[in-house]
């Protein structure tokens, strides 16, 4: 436990932040409480309210600096290559997180806000998704930016499933490896063709 003494609001943030990145590692979103976070980091539970307004505040802070650190390990992928290379060098990047820190991320799809999703939250997401667009970009014509952002969501949600069903029944379901193979080699080839019957 820390012992209380004079923070300033920035460090008491970062020490309750902290303190609920260790319990959501061990536990998940169900080892986030605010008596056990204040009891951790040395104050009173209604610190966490004079700090984030709720304990859903916190878990929204928590889950933005999740993606904040998926987004940093992807952002230096080389994405030079063909898409389907591009798109297995982000998802080898994904898996070994989520693999590392598999209750820690499972709280980014556990948690509900009451009061929704912030607007500095929503702000995160995209960032990911452009590391997809990028990947897939060659299938793309100009003017087809919206087709590009929809199809680079569905592979995101479908790698997503992948791995939530890898991680919660461990077999029986395929390798994520063999599984990822498919899923890339099938909705690439899909994309690649979308334009055959078109008049040129």
């Amino acid at each position: 436990m820390v012992r209380r003494s004079d923070h300033s609001r920035e460090e008491l943030t970062r020490l309750f932040l902290d303190s609920a990145r260790r319990f959501a590692e061990k536990d998940g979103l169900a080892g986030i409480g605010a008596r056990r976070l204040a009891r951790d980091v040395g104050y009173t539970p209604g610190t966490i309210y004079n700090l984030f307004g709720s304990l859903d505040d916190l878990i929204m802070r928590l889950r933005g600096e999740i993606l904040d650190d998926l987004y940093d390990l992807s952002k230096d992928t080389p994405l030079d290559a063909g898409p389907e290379e591009n798109l297995h060098r982000l998802a080898a990047v994904y898996t070994d997180f989520v693999i590392e820190h598999p209750r820690l991320w499972s709280i980014v799809f556990d948690h509900r806000p009451p009061g929704g999703v912030p607007d500095w939250y929503g702000e995160k997401v995209p960032r990911l998704m452009a590391l997809i667009e990028q990947a897939i970009a060659p299938l793309f014509r100009p003017g087809e930016e919206h087709a590009r952002l929809h199809h680079a969501r569905v592979l995101w949600a479908s790698y997503h499933g992948i791995l939530s069903l890898q991680l919660a029944f461990s077999t029986g379901v395929g390798s994520t490896g063999s599984l990822t193979d498919s899923l890339i080699a099938n909705y690439l080839f899909a994309l690649a063709h979308r334009h055959d019957d078109q008049p040129r």
